[in-house]
């Protein structure tokens, strides 16, 4: 069962039983590591890259948990920004105005009215409600995050060069009721 070399070199006297049973018993164990190590390097190989995909996972979970937080203190800004600067929203006088292809209605009172006709006022949207603030509130709200701001009219500059517009003798009247 030996091979034809080794049978030779103990014919020929060279080697005796127990060398050869020793090389024999070496052998085995030279292929039985390298069995090993070939699954090992596999293994290895595997909870590599199992390490590399959870850290992966673990940067991209954290990138989102970084960004739903500042999203959170973004609302929170704007949210204080309103609270701390609303204006009265109570009156008589309806004003119109357009989110998101509806029209909706506000009750102010005629100073208020103007006041957002004129673009020194803005309707911000906060939690399902609509909030008046003063524009530059508006425009410090609209850095932040423009989505909650409803309408915020361009207020009229009275320097303006109308010598070339045609139509400077007829204003269209943005004060409309409906």
């Amino acid at each position: 069962m030996s091979n034809p070399l080794q049978e030779q070199l103990r014919k020929a006297g060279l080697v005796n039983d127990k060398q050869l049973k020793k090389a024999q018993k070496d052998q085995r164990k030279e292929r039985q590591r390298a069995i090993e190590n070939k699954g090992a390097d596999a293994d290895k190989a595997r909870i590599q890259q199992a390490q590399a995909e959870k850290a992966a996972r673990d940067r991209e979970l954290n990138l989102q948990k970084k960004e739903a937080d500042d999203r959170k203190a973004l609302a929170a800004q704007i949210r204080q920004l309103v609270d701390a600067n609303r204006q009265s929203a109570e009156g008589d006088v309806a004003f119109h105005f357009a989110d998101g292809g509806s029209v909706k209605r506000i009750y102010v009172d005629e100073a208020m009215r103007k006041r957002l006709a004129a673009g020194q006022a803005a309707i911000v949207k906060l939690d399902g409600k609509y909030q008046l603030v003063p524009a530059e509130i508006a425009d410090r709200i609209a850095a932040r995050d423009a989505s909650y701001i409803v309408l915020k009219n361009e207020s009229r500059q009275t320097g303006e060069d109308n010598s070339d517009d045609p139509y400077a003798a007829y204003p269209v009247p943005d004060d409309l009721r409906w």
